[in-house]
């Protein structure tokens, strides 16, 4: 089959044996199937900058570190270097998140690197080796819902204890197999300490996940477990045992009504969006 240019390196240097099919193809990257050596693994290539449509990338990147000061500096400038570099920034961050993540208990597909734009990772599947499905096009008992939910809300919790919040977190960014969900796409993963939007995110994250499993199981809509994980988180108190309950008192003292509007214009926009890839998968 005919295949894209990018992953012809990664054959060269004998890292990938033969493409077999392409998996899916999303706004942000396209997902190819390949084999190496005895093992069926994918190949998710990144599209490239200017043809990507990932929105408030900047957003997303707020925090990030470069440990390099010339690369940092040829980024602020945005010069041809620069931008390079913050693209290649972009890339390696998902590698990085899926390793962290991965040690702190995160069901994520193991990463094997990501070589010139193309990240080769394991292929997520059942036990007959069927890829495994989104949870959009899962169905689900209540039962089976709330305890699903619990799962991923541990999973979002620890993934706040290794200082990441997903910022892209739905029904179309989890896989599930026969041992429950894994979480995937993370290349816009958030620095919980140094990302002013931070909460706004993880509490996005979680109303998404909380919203659909509620579709079956109704009772879960009154949760609140992102103001109970980012209280504990802002008081040093959070860590990968903790057993969350979603309950939170609210505070009593008066809103800022300009943040208030802001966060229902976000809130706005992201539900457009929402529909828009609902259409799209459909």
């Amino acid at each position: 089959m005919r295949f894209p240019k990018r992953i012809q390196p990664l054959i060269d240097d004998g890292l990938v044996d033969e493409v077999l099919r392409q998996l899916m193809s999303g706004k942000e990257a396209t997902v190819y199937v390949v084999r190496c050596g005895n093992e069926i693994r994918c190949a998710k290539i990144y599209k490239e900058a200017h043809k990507r449509s990932f929105k408030k990338a900047v957003q997303y990147q707020e925090g990030r570190k470069q440990r390099n000061s010339r690369r940092a500096r040829a980024m602020e400038k945005g010069s041809k270097f620069g931008r390079d570099q913050q693209e290649d920034a972009w890339q390696n961050a998902e590698v990085d998140a899926l390793n962290r993540l991965d040690n702190a208990g995160v069901r994520v597909p193991k990463a094997y690197g990501c070589f010139d734009g193309v990240l080769l990772m394991e292929l997520v599947t059942d036990d007959e080796g069927q890829v495994a499905p989104r949870l959009n096009d899962v169905a689900m008992t209540a039962e089976l819902a709330i305890e699903d939910h619990a799962v991923v809300m541990k999973y979002v919790m620890r993934m706040l204890c290794a200082g990441i919040v997903h910022g892209d977190l739905s029904e179309f960014n989890v896989l599930v197999d026969d041992y429950g969900p894994v979480i995937i796409d993370l290349p816009q993963a958030v620095d919980a300490a140094a990302n002013n939007n931070a909460f706004a995110m993880l509490e996005r994250d979680v109303n998404n996940m909380t919203n659909y499993y509620g579709q079956f199981a109704p009772e879960l809509l009154g949760s609140k477990y992102a103001k109970e994980m980012w209280a504990l988180y802002e008081d040093g108190e959070l860590h990968p045992d903790v057993e969350l309950s979603g309950h939170f008192e609210e505070g009593t003292e008066a809103a800022d009504v300009d943040v208030v509007m802001q966060e229902i214009k976000a809130a706005f926009e992201e539900e457009q969006e929402r529909q828009e890839r609902i259409r799209e998968a459909e």
